[in-house]
């Protein structure tokens, strides 16, 4: 057959080229094939023979026949070419005067200068506290100057802590002003940084609340606002909580917005961010230390009970019990007072710690059961009785103090009649026995 491997083999030819070779079909084969393929067959070897040998390399065909042959490029490696930066083709078609720059006459060099740039760290980390210098105003913020590859940003709501509603940023910050500012954000894809004022003045005024609780003294701030509670107020910055119930002589309405009160702490938590204060506390501790036992003061039947009624005294709450009210027999105390009513009363005790006292009218009768006869001539005489009574008291309290100076002079002359020559029966093991030792426990239950 004509496609036997040994018949096959005797009709190739060698065709001589460059360095390779390229099988070749004998005429009788190619006489066998269709007259187009034998036409493109002679144009492409005509077309290989022309074309210079070193641009192409002939490869072997894997198969045997003509047909399979084919030609293919050497592959030649080429760099890509270097992707200019929009600076580089910006200064590539720049037209415009050139100024060339050296470093001579300076006692550094631009490689010295790139060097120190290189070696400067620049670390701006989220809740770092930076300096800034106010530089710009902004729609909503300032643009503030930090020392970063970036100017940050200062929103308005970030610039103070105390703020008036629609307050503007001109109101707040200066520019040119130097501020110490915390970093509240990472860097955006522009490498701004979002920075705050607020946040570190919020740190400085609850410290200073921390102080004045260790203190524990009275200080004043200013209502902002009331709620169905009580009202809050202004304490260094910070939002206090003021319950209705320890507001001394007021109701928790918008009338008292803006009034300054005198207050103490109740609760100060950092932690929870939790400021409670009283106005109670503080007006009982600076009355406190103007009374006495003895003093006569006006206050207001704020409640009655079963066991007396409660008289409001300066925003304390002082107790008149039932058994101070009169030297007569109460059977009913509402036929004595009235909520609302307004009383004299005498300070009888007092407890400064908790703000409670301790209230007499009896003390202020002239005569035993006026309180239930005339109470308002009790009251208008409350003075005149009261200075009465502590002279009597007075002079009880001398009168208690002969008596016991008494007792002790009778006893000094009983033991002097104890005493006797005779030293030597009084002696117990050597010692002089004390003739005080039988009487000292007497002694001490009289004075007591």
């Amino acid at each position: 057959p004509s496609n036997h491997p040994t018949r096959r083999a005797t009709r190739r030819q060698r065709c001589p080229l460059a360095s390779d070779t390229l099988s070749v079909a004998s005429p009788v084969e190619t006489t066998r094939q269709h007259p187009s393929k034998t036409m493109k067959l002679t144009v492409a070897v005509s077309a290989l023979l022309i074309v210079p040998a070193a641009g192409y390399a002939f490869v072997r065909p894997s198969s045997t026949r003509l047909n399979s042959a084919v030609a293919e490029p050497e592959t030649v490696a080429h760099a890509a070419p270097q992707q200019l930066t929009r600076f580089d083709r910006l200064k590539k078609t720049y037209k415009g005067p050139r100024k060339d720059t050296t470093d001579d006459g300076l006692d550094f060099s631009y490689a010295d200068f790139d060097d120190a740039v290189q070696a400067t760290e620049y670390a701006f980390n989220r809740n770092d506290v930076v300096k800034g210098t106010v530089v710009q105003y902004d729609v909503s913020g300032a643009i503030v100057d930090i020392g970063a590859k970036a100017s940050a940003f200062l929103p308005t709501q970030e610039a103070a802590l105390i703020q008036e509603q629609g307050d503007a940023i001109e109101s707040l910050v200066d520019i040119g002003s130097e501020l110490d500012l915390q970093i509240i954000s990472e860097e955006d894809e522009n490498g701004q940084l979002l920075v705050s004022v607020k946040r570190i003045e919020y740190r400085a005024a609850w410290d200073r609340v921390v102080a004045r609780q260790a203190e524990d003294a009275v200080f004043e701030a200013e209502v902002v606002n009331v709620n169905r509670g009580g009202a809050i107020c202004l304490v260094e910055g910070l939002r206090a909580f003021l319950p209705g119930s320890h507001l001394t002589g007021m109701m928790p309405t918008e009338e008292i917005i803006g009034i300054k009160l005198p207050l103490k702490f109740l609760e100060v938590d950092q932690e929870n961010n939790k400021l409670v204060v009283s106005n109670r506390r503080a007006v009982v501790e600076q009355q406190m230390s103007d009374l006495s036992r003895g003093d006569i003061i006006n206050g207001m039947v704020k409640a009655l009970k079963p066991y007396g009624a409660f008289v409001e005294v300066g925003g304390m709450s002082g107790l008149l019990h039932i058994s101070q009210i009169s030297y007569d027999r109460i059977d009913d105390l509402e036929k004595v007072f009235q909520p609302g009513q307004q009383v004299k009363c005498m300070i009888i005790d007092h407890d400064k710690v908790n703000g409670r006292i301790a209230l007499s009218t009896k003390t202020l009768e002239p005569e035993p059961g006026d309180m239930l006869k005339d109470p308002e001539m009790v009251f208008e005489k409350a003075e005149e009785t009261a200075a009465r009574y502590h002279e009597r008291m007075e002079a009880e309290r001398k009168a208690r103090e002969e008596a016991a100076r008494d007792i002790v002079l009778g006893l000094g002359d009983s033991l002097d009649d104890l005493t006797g020559d005779d030293n030597d029966d009084d002696s117990v093991d050597g010692e002089k026995a004390d003739p005080l030792a039988d009487v000292s426990d007497n002694l001490d239950s009289l004075l007591s």
